[in-house]
């Protein structure tokens, strides 16, 4: 029992900040405090602080004392191993700052983190130590039996740290623990030093430990059944008071230290204001005023360039007149919130890109509503033409401080840190993030080290849908998927995996780094916040040890530099042109009313396009028709869920086919641009302005209010909204109504500011493609090397486009793709498993020496690093090698033998010696090749498609083109666009196949196709799609019954897949009868080789002879399959399959 009123307190919390170590989330600790009513609690994180400021505020919340510490690694001798710190008040938090930091950026060792132990003598004030545990760095010297080096470890910390050291004890029942504990009272009586009692918590509840032993089995890569590993007992939760102090009866002052110790602690980690460096200019000394002088002057370069010549008395000039005052409104508004610094900073790292030949995006997000940033060339919206608003991004009363998001082209980017890294040195760090135990990982990961069989743990695996956008909880995976349900039910294997499972989702899996996050301090990061660096990892510069939620609260400002693809290929094609076509082309000096591109986007020709590349987008395009920008901005605004079904109305009134709805008349000039439809927030925030004389500040709250339903809030800018309405001479109830349309739109309404800068990339993209089609397919397929289903959908682009596509060919291909006036060249590096910096070897010493003449040259001339297996049956797979041999099952078996030939001819050459029988140039290279029959047709393309990803030699469907009239065949677009067509069959081969879960958690699948015609998508709902589950693979070719379901004014329809049937499967069927037409009686003999076996088959033969047509019908049925029906047609006759 407890006496005086004491209670026992928990300095040893292990969140799930330790690593595969700690499982406990501090949303559940704070909660079970607030229950348990604790007094105070301490963390003690492995080797990081990451939930220090997280852990501080929310424990406090619910009163109960937070104790920040942590375990880091430090060397004694030679000898690594934790020592716990705890800050007892704001200097000792300071210290465990740095030495945390330390143990990451100044360790050489890519192992672990740790600090020499003279780093923790010199940074001890307000710190208190604690001894350790027996897997600390005093309890590795104790099973090492370095008694006296422990003894002498001891002897440091407590002349150092004096009564701020403890010896701990602890009783979990663990390996080895009480040997340890009886050494350490031994010292504690001898050297008077003070014991502790403490306790490791690693979860709150025991009936965690069989999951948390799975955890520490995923951390050190064990098994559960491996009797050598480590392993913890049963009592690492975070017992009561009761339980703790039964448990340490025999050790009053160890308890009592335990008490007391909390009484030393008075730090509480706080939320801080932004901390942003003061930046100013050699005229001037402070951030403010250089911010005013650098946008005035940007104003005026802005007019110089793309207006017109300002007159010497510029006030005279009305449109600057326009253009100076808003910019003066948005200084006197950065200045008032302090944020002149955080512009300056944007502007000067984007200016230095741009100087640098660094490609930056037009802008991105609400910063792009302000002029300020326009000027400092922050953006390149303008802000006044495009009717963007400022206050969008920044006003008074904006709770949270907003940020630029900036694209930055993706291989240029580092280049970018290197400039921050130098001009901010110590106080610039990207954010930390971390990989989470979610619903697949965390079942790939138990399944592991429960010893179950990778195959059936991925199968497993990929019953668990993969969308990013919507990720499901694993127990939301089970209920929708009736084949799992059943393997949990008849499986006990299966059903252990998941009960662990579901019990460690969520937690950290490990550290990672948000690239596209930065942050930037007024000084030295580490007194702020914890660093962390991945000492195998290339990143520049170090990272915070705090999410981007606690840097922020820690006062740090957030930087994005996030990386666009688009703009690499935008990049790159403008170098291609100025190579090859227009020294001068510049992406940023063309017309954005060109009709060329507006047509190839009314045509729904898209393949390509940022933002505009989907199916629906294309259909919405090919309705809408586009033909001004304001257009696309609009579309790349609507097209989402919600807002998605104004589209028809929008293009209605575009068209003249209905009138727009203004619903004031004070309200047509904000949407006349979008007909009359509500589709940004900027509008919300005009329609308040205009009618009820909100400032944009008010403006902005209620768009806010709107946006997040708070209906007290809403209630407040309803009746806001109405006053101010009624002031302006506008009814109370048509003010009412008018509120009661915007709210709606105010929901899902978008951020024009984000449109309209996607627009622009979206145009330029489609210049591009319009007059420079082989330059930017050359650009757009060498940035997706590795991504074979995007590849496909080039490919098909580029066929649809008649652009003659050269095959891969060793001799005439690149790594990169490439293009000249007449062909486009596909690249070997896209080839699965060749590698790019191996191919490259293989271009360069082509392009040195020329042409490989056969393939002993090609042998001969390769480095041996560079034609390893993988490589070479890449090669051999895509028809690389074809113009040298066509058969290339031949060259894939030969394979062994060309990479020992390689190997030998290089051993000799590199010891100068030269065989004289190797000397012939092998041009029958017999000695060099297998002698086997070629694939088939089938087993060919099989092949090409696993090592492309798609068919490039010939299609799958071209062997089953004898069956089509059988089945009475069309091709899809026969079908989608024959007004006479409400069903038919149509032949395909399926591309790429994305399975999706519908809101009653039933699978379905949208699934890209290829036939003859071109590619399509179809969708397949569940019923159909798990019942043809098994037959719906990449690859596969199908026969599918569709129809037409229409619409109920008879304008529109969706297409239906009512069955679907694999092609194999109907062609392998024996067939009842066929019909042999021969135009020449010389080829009677070989008919009749291919047709001798006996089978199920009716034949019928008609044979023409000097003009004469004799008609046999064989009495025996004979055995004619697929293969037979290849090699007759071969021989040059016609058949006819009943």
């Amino acid at each position: 029992m407890l006496e005086n009123n004491q209670n026992f307190n928990h300095l040893k919390i292990h969140t799930q900040y330790s690593i595969c170590e700690g499982a406990i989330k501090i949303e559940d600790l704070k909660n079970f405090c607030k229950e348990n009513k604790i007094k105070s609690i301490g963390l003690s994180d492995t080797s990081n602080l990451c939930g220090a400021l997280e852990f501080s505020e929310e424990i406090s919340k619910v009163g109960t004392q937070p104790i920040i510490g942590t375990q880091i690694n430090f060397k004694f001798n030679n000898d690594i191993g934790m020592i716990p710190l705890i800050a007892k008040n704001r200097k000792g938090y300071e210290n465990i700052l740095k030495l945390s930091s330390d143990s990451y950026l100044k360790s050489n060792d890519n192992s672990i983190p740790y600090c020499d132990l003279q780093n923790l003598t010199d940074n001890a004030e307000g710190l208190i130590i604690l001894s350790g545990s027996i897997n600390c760095l005093s309890g590795n010297l104790f099973l090492k039996n370095k008694l006296s080096e422990l003894s002498n470890l001891y002897k440091v910390l407590e002349q150092k740290f004096k009564k701020d050291f403890y010896l701990e004890i602890q009783r979990h029942g663990d390996l080895n623990e009480k040997q340890f504990e009886k050494f350490n009272l031994n010292l504690s009586e001898k050297h008077k030093i003070a014991i502790i009692a403490t306790h490791e918590v690693f979860y709150l509840d025991q009936s965690m430990h069989e999951a948390h032993d799975a955890l520490l089995c995923i951390k050190n890569k064990t098994y559960v059944s491996d009797k050598d590993r480590i392993k913890l007992s049963n009592h690492h939760n975070l017992k009561n008071d009761n339980e703790m102090f039964d448990l340490f009866s025999d050790l009053p002052e160890a308890l009592s230290n335990n008490f007391y110790l909390p009484y030393k602690c008075n730090y509480k980690a706080n939320y801080s204001k932004p901390l942003l460096p003061e930046i100013s200019s050699k005229y001037e000394n402070n951030s403010d005023k250089t911010l005013e002088i650098q946008a005035i002057k940007g104003l005026e370069q802005k007019f110089n360039d793309n207006f017109i010549k300002i007159a010497k008395d510029q006030s005279k000039n009305e449109i600057y007149k326009i253009y100076k005052r808003r910019l003066e409104h948005e200084i006197k508004i950065i200045n008032q919130m302090k944020y002149s610094s955080y512009f300056l900073i944007v502007s000067d790292y984007i200016k230095w890109s741009k100087n640098n030949d660094i490609p930056v995006g037009p802008g991105r997000g609400s910063g792009a509503g302000s002029l300020v940033a326009w000027c400092l060339s922050i953006t390149d919206i303008d802000p006044i033409k495009f009717n963007l608003i400022f206050e969008r991004f920044l006003n008074p009363d904006r709770i949270s401080m907003p940020d630029f998001d900036i694209d930055f082209c993706e291989e240029k980017r580092d280049l970018v840190f290197e400039y921050l890294n130098s001009k901010y040195k110590d106080s610039v760090a990207h954010i930390i993030t971390f990989g989470k135990l979610k619903a697949r990982m965390v079942i790939r990961d138990v399944g592991r080290v429960l010893g179950l069989p990778y195959g059936f743990v991925d199968t497993i695996c990929k019953m668990i849908p993969f969308d990013p956008s919507r990720p499901m909880k694993l127990q939301e995976c089970i209920n929708s998927e009736p084949r799992f349900q059943k393997l949990i039910q008849d499986d006990n294997r299966v059903k252990k995996l998941v009960d662990l499972s579901l019990k460690l989702e969520g937690l950290n899996r490990n550290f990672a780094t948000h690239a596209a996050g930065v942050v930037i301090a007024d000084k030295k990061l580490n007194s702020i916040v914890p660093l962390y660096k991945d000492q195998s990892s290339n990143l520049l510069l170090p990272s915070t040890q705090f999410d981007m939620y606690s840097a922020e609260n820690a006062g740090l400002v957030k930087f994005d530099f996030l990386g666009l693809k688009t703009l690499t290929v935008i990049n790159k094609t403008q170098k291609l042109i100025r190579e090859k076509k227009d020294k001068k082309f510049n992406i940023e000096n063309i017309s954005y009313e060109d009709q060329k591109v507006f047509e190839l986007l009314s045509e729904g020709k898209t393949v390509g396009l940022f933002q505009l590349e989907s199916s629906g987008m294309k259909d919405a395009l090919m309705n809408m028709k586009p033909n001004r920008l304001e257009d696309i901005i609009a579309l790349v605004a609507l097209y989402r869920p919600g807002p998605m079904s104004n589209i028809p109305i929008y293009n209605d009134c575009k068209h003249g086919r209905k009138e727009p709805d203004y619903l004031h008349p004070k309200l047509k000039n904000i949407l006349e641009p979008t007909y009359g439809v509500i589709i940004y927030q900027e509008q919300v925030m005009q329609i308040a302005q205009a009618l009820s004389g909100f400032t944009a500040g008010e403006a902005d709250i209620l768009r806010r209010a709107m946006g997040k339903k708070k209906r007290s809030e809403l209630e407040k800018q309803k009746q806001r909204f109405i006053n101010g309405a009624e002031k302006n001479g506008i009814a109370k109830d048509i003010a009412a109504g008018i509120f009661m349309k915007i709210e709606p739109f105010a929901e899902y309404g978008f951020n024009k500011s984000h449109a309209a800068a996607y627009a622009v990339i979206a145009y330029q993209t489609g210049f591009l493609k319009a007059y420079y089609p082989n330059e930017f397919f050359s650009a757009s397929m060498s940035m997706e090397l590795s991504n074979q289903k995007k590849l496909s959908e080039f490919y098909e682009e580029l066929k649809r486009m008649k652009i003659n596509i050269i095959r891969p060919d060793i001799n005439r291909c690149f790594s990169d793709f490439t293009s000249d006036d007449n062909n486009f060249y596909y690249a070997l590096g896209a080839i699965k498993n060749v590698g790019y910096e191996a191919i490259s070897n293989l271009v360069s010493e082509r392009q040195i020496n020329g042409e490989f003449k056969n393939l002993f040259d090609f042998i001969k001339r390769a480095d041996p690093k560079d034609i390893n297996k993988l490589q070479l049956e890449g090669l051999v797979k895509a028809g690389a090698f074809d113009n040298f041999n066509n058969n290339r099952k031949s060259l894939f078996e030969s394979i062994p033998n060309l990479i020992l030939k390689s190997k030998n001819l290089f051993e000799d050459k590199s010891i100068n010696q030269t065989n004289l029988f190797e000397e012939t140039d092998y041009s029958n290279q017999n000695e060099l090749l297998s002698n086997v029959k070629d694939y088939t047709f089938e087993e060919r393309l099989a092949k090409e498609f696993e090592t492309l990803g798609f068919f490039i030699s010939d299609h799958p469907l071209n062997q089953y083109k004898d069956y089509f009239s059988q089945y009475n065949v069309i091709n899809f677009n026969e079908f989608n666009f024959g007004e006479n067509y409400k069903d038919g069959i149509v032949a395909a081969t399926i591309l790429k196949i994305q399975e999706k879960k519908n809101q009653k958690g039933l699978s379905y699948a949208i699934i890209k196709f290829t036939d003859l015609g071109g590619v399509f998508e179809l969708f397949v709902f569940s019923d159909l799609f798990e019942k043809k589950r098994e037959i719906l693979k990449e690859g596969n070719s199908v026969f599918m019954n569709l129809f037409k379901n229409m619409s109920s004014d008879g304008t529109s329809f969706r297409i239906s897949v009512r069955t679907i049937t694999k092609i194999n499967d109907l062609t392998n069927a024996p067939i009842k009868s066929i019909e042999i037409y021969s135009s020449n009686i010389k080829y009677l003999d070989q008919i009749k080789k291919l047709i001798s076996l006996p089978g199920e088959t009716d034949v019928t033969l008609k044979i023409h002879n000097n003009n004469i047509a004799h008609l046999y019908k064989l009495s025996e049925k004979r055995k004619i399959d697929k293969n037979t029906i290849l090699h007759l047609k071969n021989t040059g006759v016609t058949l006819k399959i009943f």
